[in-house]
């Protein structure tokens, strides 16, 4: 059983969806659903439900809300070790998406964040934590000194390290620590916005980033082709259409998940891809972050619908 660190973000998630066609500017019909989620939190859920051992630390609120988190990871099957700030509120992701579950706006309070400093790293149940585990993941919800502190250390001990952009803004957090990472994993418009590049052939992305000191990662670009790098290979795939999507929420960290999950396999980059692809299928079709009905034979069933990727010259 692989061993794996997660530290960023967990806290809840407000989505509502609009029943209708959208009409900016008036009010909408529609529902709400609240859950916990977050960029690492939907990841390590996923990678638990795949089988690793997964430690979630992250900052937490005193509140509800920050229960709630709490009872998502026991569901999970994560270990959950909070900083927790009895006197703060957990922070939270407020989303409003279209009919079809693309998303229309977001809105993130996540003030909480600031206080994970890279002192909260030194704590001894932190260091352990590091040397126990096999591989650490993060996000861009921490403060950029802290992930710096997180890169470096993992390069350091010898453990790999994967990142999640989380958004255009928050991504250029990780730019003073890409040599120091893995994997990153992001979106076209984070991509962009990390580079400074727009770039008109998708398949440069991987020497683009390469030329940055991101040894390996992916970008995703909706339902077109998402292009990936490791080991000095890129490789490309397109994902098969869905017939409807559920949410769009967490397709991103499923996907980071799925690929992690492959590479400490030791899985070639066309098979990481692969299943990266498929994992996102999977978040894709559900009404969640990250999908309770995730399991290896649903992985393994899904993957037969992905079509193999495509090892870029």
């Amino acid at each position: 059983m692989t061993s794996i660190l997660a530290l960023g973000g967990a806290h809840i998630d407000r989505r509502g969806r609009i029943s209708g066609d959208t009409a900016p500017g008036a009010s909408n019909p529609g529902s709400w659903r609240q859950e916990a989620g977050g960029g690492v939190f939907n990841a390590a859920r996923n990678l638990a439900r795949l089988g690793h051992q997964v430690t979630l630390i992250s900052p937490r609120g005193g509140d509800a809300e920050g229960d709630a988190v709490a009872i998502a990871a026991e569901a999970a099957g994560v270990i959950d070790r909070p900083f927790t700030f009895l006197d703060r509120r957990t922070p939270s992701y407020t989303a409003i998406l279209e009919r079809d579950g693309n998303l229309v706006i977001a809105m993130a309070d996540m003030e909480l964040y600031r206080l994970f400093s890279p002192r909260r790293l030194s704590v001894r149940a932190v260091r352990d934590a590091f040397q126990a585990a096999d591989a650490v993941i993060t996000d861009a919800n921490l403060p950029e000194e802290t992930l710096d502190v997180i890169a470096a250390t993992g390069k350091r001990l010898g453990k790999p390290v994967a990142a999640i952009g989380i958004s255009p803004a928050k991504v250029l957090r990780l730019s003073n620590a890409l040599a120091d990472l893995d994997f990153l994993f992001m979106n076209e418009a984070e991509a962009k916005a990390l580079s400074g590049h727009e770039i008109d052939d998708f398949r440069r992305w991987p020497e683009v980033m390469t030329a940055l000191g991101l040894k390996g990662g992916a970008i995703t670009r909706g339902g077109q082709e998402a292009v990936a790098w490791m080991g000095g290979r890129n490789a490309c795939l397109a994902p098969p259409a869905l017939v409807s999507i559920g949410d769009v929420t967490g397709a991103g960290d499923g996907f980071a998940a799925g690929f992690l999950d492959a590479a400490l396999s030791g899985a070639a980059l066309e098979n990481c891809l692969k299943s990266a692809t498929a994992s996102a299928r999977i978040a894709l079709e559900s009404e969640m972050a990250a999908s309770e009905q995730l399991s290896r034979a649903l992985l393994a069933s899904t993957l037969a619908l992905v079509p193999e990727a495509e090892i870029l010259l």
